[in-house]
């Protein structure tokens, strides 16, 4: 698969909520001014202004609009708008062998979580999570997180390293108040490994088990993170069940929790004791993924190499 370069034509389309769940789309305009200033040339699917009741699109649509990017030559890599909460109507209906016939870069993130593992898991093709478009529009820590988005992009083997501070509050609204803090990778358990990327958003993830879109490599690390407005009673239901799907992970990393999750350092290491086996392998926890910010990018599919007494986490595309 061809990586990102300078030049490149970039898709943008709505797996999910559309824009006008963010305001529309001159609300949004910065993201597509910052893509370009990056010299990326930028380009919006046939039916990226439909809004329905759930500010969606119809199945149809967000079926074809993806098939289409898919089938343009001219499209180097498809990036999603937004997450929100139904992409994974749309797994029974997509055209793996077409998907297959013409890989290319695929990203988003939160509840991409759905697509992007079943591309994977459906044609071995590798799929990134990291920023969708409209987290492009976001000022402040945006050097980290498009450098971070640049590096798995354009480089088939690349590190990912600490931001220098971290926010939890409301990127899609930049005239909005920020508060950052000193971000500090942590560490739950001690250990080296080596495996698969999978995983993304907790309560997305999930909807795939029990389905043919669940990735199934031999040896895999699980990257995790939840959402605002999911309590740690449910993160915990839903790693329980992951860990069920599961259960022989190399490693597992959790994106920092969002401060609406109201997770404490007692109660993370009182959901993590619930599972003796997040003993025994390398855990590390509070890093740059998903929804708080900036955010690294990762490539679903891609090996990972986890040190934790280095705080290390190498990503290597060459190897599976």
């Amino acid at each position: 698969m061809k990586k990102l370069q300078k030049g490149d034509h970039i898709r943008v389309l709505s797996p999910s909520a559309s824009i006008a769940h963010l305001g529309g789309f001159e609300a949004n305009i910065s993201a597509k001014e910052r893509l370009e200033k990056l010299e990326f040339k930028v380009s919006f699917s046939s039916h990226y202004f439909e809004n329905d009741l759930f500010e969606s699109a119809s199945i149809a649509s967000r079926v074809e609009d993806l098939h289409e990017a898919f089938l343009d030559d001219s499209v180097d890599a498809i990036l999603a708008t937004i997450g929100g909460f139904n992409s994974n109507e749309l797994l029974p209906y997509l055209d793996y062998d077409l998907i297959a016939a013409h890989p290319k870069i695929i990203c988003g993130y939160s509840d991409s979580t759905a697509f992007l593992n079943a591309i994977y898991s459906k044609t071995g093709i590798k799929t990134y999570m990291g920023p969708s478009y409209s987290s492009f529009k976001m000022i402040e820590g945006q050097e980290y997180q498009t450098r971070m988005w640049l590096q798995a992009l354009s480089q088939t083997s690349y590190e990912l390293v600490p931001s220098e501070q971290w926010s939890s509050d409301a990127w899609f609204l930049p005239d909005e108040p920020r508060h950052f803090f000193p971000t500090k990778w942590k560490v739950y358990a001690h250990g080296k490994a080596s495996g698969t990327i999978i995983g993304g958003n907790l309560s997305t993830f999930s909807l795939l088990r029990g389905t043919p879109y669940a990735p199934q490599p031999d040896k895999y690390i699980l990257f995790l993170e939840s959402a605002e407005g999911y309590p740690p009673e449910i993160i915990a239901r839903e790693l329980a069940a992951i860990l069920q799907a599961y259960p022989r992970p190399e490693a597992v990393l959790f994106g920092r929790f969002p401060k609406e999750c109201e997770m404490t350092p007692e109660i993370f290491n009182y959901v993590m004791a619930k599972h003796p086996i997040l003993k025994t392998i390398p855990v590390m926890y509070d890093l740059d993924f998903a929804h708080t910010q900036p955010l690294f990018t990762i490539t679903i599919g891609a090996k990972a190499t986890v040190d934790t007494k280095a705080k290390s986490i190498v990503i290597d595309e060459k190897i599976n």
